[in-house]
């Protein structure tokens, strides 16, 4: 309906109307802005929500053997490189590389003006395996050299043929693309224009002696990699020579890097909770005050300060700060995971539960004790759960809340458009009533007017 303009009364009841509106829409703004603060709500838990995740997954990298398993594999000469994996055995092995891999090739003895030029041949190509099995590459009537070339990388049997331009012409050179005497091929063709094909390089095997010359014994592979002489240690050597020593030790920078990781994850989420629920004066945290996510940071701080099986974490180099941050000391971390690995571990990973009689409840039972990773990982666990975390629970807590909200909102607008019509239909009446008055009005006046004015006796 269109708002009266007030061109009778002389008001401006658009305007009327607007400001009345404004007022009664202080419920809906308030709602509103509870909306607003109560999504920023859910953000805030489910960002937090995140840096536990991150916790959780550092935490639980520490309590998985492989992570105090880690090697590293050291090599005397830059031509021998070895990566030490997850299951490598510490020890050390010298060796001189007697032999390195090489692929096969062979060369046409016939020569060609031009790519372009007829191969000479119809019949297929025949290729003969070591083992004297034979395959037949076909080529088509009238196959040029580029064509050949085609047809033999497009054979699929793991060779790479190319036009070599020389001195004197074309020539056809097909190698295989694996190395090893596996490797070797013999390439011939019938008939009288076939060109013959000569070897050019030899299949080889890379082979390497281990120990002295009279009471070693030599190892091969049919690549320039050594998979098996030191189990979890691939070892590649790319020149001959030697004696080379290949070294495999325990790791402890690789431990200390998964624990800075942990140390890392957890004070962003201390970082997290205290700038969402900072309380002091101007503070615009969202979740100032939570009660909840002060009692996480309690725990994450107990989890590092309290003692596991009567030691302190602050002897590998793990303690808090004063400032409500954990800190770690790398170096001595290092130094005790050196000195007494079985300690390190036990501080972080923890112990498990033993039974030595297999009877439950007898004397010799000891129960398990958690260490700082599997504390932290089990607080992890609680405030992540999908289903059950307390954070995911805060958060869908605050949807929920937000969803009512946003329905109070709509029913509110409704509210409000009935309540503009009823506004606007009222001064549209009232304008209309004094429209007709005022129309009456002029009528009664120009009857008074018509009237004969009285005579002066």
């Amino acid at each position: 309906m269109s708002v009266s303009t007030g061109l009778i009364s002389g008001m401006d009841t658009g305007s009327l109307i607007t400001q009345l509106m404004q007022i009664e829409a202080n419920p809906q703004t308030l709602l509103k802005t509870r909306l607003t603060d109560t999504q920023a709500d859910a953000t805030a838990y489910r960002a937090i929500n995140t840096k536990f995740d991150a916790l959780r997954t550092a935490a639980e990298a520490l309590t998985k053997a492989t992570a105090w398993a880690a090697a590293k594999a050291t090599s005397s000469a830059t031509t021998v490189t070895a990566t030490a994996s997850a299951d490598a055995t510490p020890g050390s092995l010298t060796f001189s590389v007697t032999a390195l891999a090489a692929n096969h090739s062979v060369l046409s003895a016939g020569t060609w003006t031009k790519t372009t030029d007829a191969f000479g041949q119809a019949s297929p190509l025949v290729l003969t395996a070591p083992d004297g099995s034979s395959k037949q590459i076909a080529l088509k009537s009238g196959a040029t050299l580029a064509d050949t070339v085609a047809a033999i990388n497009s054979s699929g049997y793991g060779l790479a043929a190319t036009a070599v331009n020389t001195s004197t012409g074309y020539r056809l050179q097909v190698s295989s693309t694996a190395t090893g005497e596996a490797s070797r091929f013999t390439l011939a063709a019938t008939g009288e224009t076939t060109p013959t094909f000569g070897v050019l390089t030899t299949g080889t095997n890379a082979k390497v002696h281990v120990g002295d010359a009279t009471t070693g014994f030599d190892a091969v592979s049919s690549t320039n990699t050594f998979s098996e002489l030191m189990r979890g240690t691939p070892i590649t050597v790319s020149q001959t020579g030697g004696p080379v020593t290949v070294s495999v030790a325990g790791d402890p920078d690789a431990v200390a890097t998964a624990v800075q990781s942990m140390v890392t994850a957890a004070n962003a989420v201390l970082s997290a909770i205290k700038s969402n629920t900072d309380t002091s004066t101007g503070s615009k945290a969202v979740l100032k005050g939570d009660s909840t996510l002060r009692g996480l940071t309690s725990q994450v701080l107990d989890a590092v300060g309290y003692a596991i099986g009567g030691k302190s974490a602050a002897t590998a180099g793990l303690q808090l700060n004063r400032d409500g941050s954990l800190v770690f000391d790398k170096a001595v971390f290092t130094a005790k995971l050196q000195s007494d690995p079985s300690l390190v571990q036990r501080l972080v990973n923890g112990t498990a539960a033993s039974d030595v009689d297999g009877i439950a409840g007898s004397a010799d039972d000891v129960a398990a004790v958690p260490g700082v990773a599997q504390r932290l990982l089990a607080l992890s666990k609680k405030a992540t759960d999908s289903t059950g975390g307390t954070l995911i629970l805060l958060a869908k807590s605050q949807d929920m809340a937000a969803s009512a909200l946003t329905d109070q909102i709509a029913a509110w607008d409704i509210r409000l458009a009935l309540r503009k019509d009823n506004l606007t239909k009222q001064f549209t009446a009232m304008e209309t009533a004094l429209g007709t008055m005022q129309n009456q009005a002029s009528w009664l006046s120009s009857q008074l007017s018509s009237l004969p004015s009285p005579s002066k006796s």
